[in-house]
């Protein structure tokens, strides 16, 4: 027999961790709600038309396609029972027409798994336009996936925890953002960093450089700073073919030392020449201004001039949230993005939003206090003693379930000590014993299994409900 195992990528999780995470999705949503984001869900596939070429380098390969149902194979074949007829050139030529990824894709190819949350987002605003109103600002937890390679905190399918605001130029937007992070970090208790940078300065440095007929492998290859490193940064761009001289006019401004304020007004002097990096340098000023007299418990900003964020639609501002301490790729992201609506007919649309990645937030938990213990929720098991006592037993769980204590009866009457080890098993909190001379006065039996006493009597169930309440 095959050995059983999951595509690579994937994870089943256990009651412990589904818990966990369910925990920290609480935390997310209700700072999402408290915010004033609406939910929304969109279905886990698209149309590929609406995910393609909407991200920029080589995003389009880890789209994970659906092939089209049917025999669609069965059904082409007769393309291919004649290629000898055709003669070897002809034939040649018809197998390179047929193997062009573009229109063999289309053909075998209709829909896609959704990649992030960000574009069906975009293509659910622009078809109900008239059932929104704006700004419109929702929020969206749902799986992603991506054909990508798996590694440690790399993952194919993964879960998202978006919030956007679309319909608002409004730089007051990007503050609030910054401050829902803070508070859902604070509320997580997870130390991390934000990263900020603008793309208008990221353009105006291509300008500057007279390299925009590269601007494709120019982000590219920045997008590796924190993963490669400066130098194999400068040197992939130089192999991708960006002309060495060209870059030796920016390679300092990328080593700009400081605080953010600092840092803003080095950077300002150097791209002088560059309205693009102007503007850019002027709508972090604002931020910088506004965002250091709101009040911030939790989070470090931090300039970086070499964020990029490597998706295509970014036009504005941008984030990036590393946690404190540990070494993990990043746990969250954003920005502002113009004109995203305007690729499926609802143009001059300005959007923003975060990101926050689910999995990675919970491994990073992990990693920080690995000797922590999930969190297990106060259950009750009575034991199964026979019909008569678990007809009893029924009532009293009915009373704690009216309470919202999870309680549940053994599902047989075996030997109590095997009852007693799936309670242990289980982690549950309190096994309650109601045999024949319990009922007959009146009383229940509690084990504490936190603890090495023995029963305590109880005259009625709720006394035990106000004494675990309190």
């Amino acid at each position: 027999m095959k050995k059983l195992s999951l595509p690579p990528g994937t994870r089943d999780f256990l009651p412990q961790e589904v818990r966990s995470r369910n925990r920290l999705i609480q935390i997310i949503r209700n700072n999402f709600e408290l915010f004033g984001f609406s939910p929304i869900e969109t279905p886990s596939f698209e149309n590929l038309s609406t995910l393609l070429g909407k991200y920029g380098g080589e995003s389009d390969q880890l789209i994970f396609k659906i092939i089209n149902s049917g025999d669609f194979l069965k059904k082409q074949k007769y393309k291919f029972e004649h290629l000898s007829q055709l003669g070897l050139e002809s034939g040649q030529k018809f197998i390179e027409e047929q193997l062009n990824f573009r229109s063999f894709l289309v053909e075998i190819s209709e829909k896609a798994l959704r990649y992030d949350l960000t574009i069906p987002l975009s293509r659910y605003v622009a078809m109900h336009r008239d059932k929104i109103h704006f700004p419109f600002k929702r929020y969206q937890i749902q799986n992603v996936w991506r054909a990508d390679n798996p590694q440690k905190d790399r993952f194919r399918e993964f879960c998202q925890c978006d919030a956007d605001i679309i319909g608002s130029k409004s730089l007051w937007q990007e503050i609030e953002l910054i401050q829902l992070y803070d508070k859902i970090f604070s509320d997580i208790n997870l130390p991390v960093i934000i990263k900020i940078n603008h793309r208008e300065i990221i353009s105006g440095l291509a300008d500057i450089a007279k390299i925009k007929d590269y601007w494709r492998d120019f982000i590219i290859s920045l997008d590796k700073w924190d993963k490669i490193g400066s130098h194999n940064v400068w040197k992939e761009m130089i192999r991708r073919g960006i002309p060495p001289e060209n870059l030796k006019k920016i390679q300092g401004v990328f080593n700009i030392d400081g605080n953010f304020e600092e840092k803003l007004n080095k950077l300002s002097a150097i791209i002088l020449s560059s309205e693009k990096g102007k503007k850019g340098v002027e709508e972090l000023r604002f931020f910088l201004k506004i965002i250091k007299k709101v009040c911030l418990d939790w989070v470090d900003l931090q300039f970086q001039i070499s964020l990029v964020r490597g998706l295509n639609y970014y036009t504005g501002i941008i984030f990036e949230v590393n946690p404190k301490g540990i070494y993990l790729n990043s746990i969250g992201g954003g920005g502002r993005y113009d004109n995203l609506t305007g690729i499926f007919g609802l143009p001059n649309i300005s959007g923003v939003g975060i990101s926050l990645g689910l999995d990675r937030i919970h491994l990073a938990k992990k990693m920080m206090n690995p000797k922590s213990e999930d969190h297990t929720p106060l259950r009750v098991l009575f034991l199964h003693f026979g019909e008569e006592e678990s007809l009893y037993a029924n009532r009293l769980i009915s009373k704690l379930r009216k309470k919202v204590i999870p309680a549940e009866l053994y599902p047989k009457a075996e030997k109590v000590k095997k009852q007693f080890q799936y309670a242990i098993k289980q982690k549950i909190a309190f096994v309650i014993s109601v045999g024949k001379k319990e009922i007959v006065k009146n009383k229940i039996r509690i084990k504490d299994m936190s603890k090495t006493t023995e029963e305590v009597e109880y005259d009625c169930i709720e006394d035990f409900i106000k004494e675990i309440t309190l």
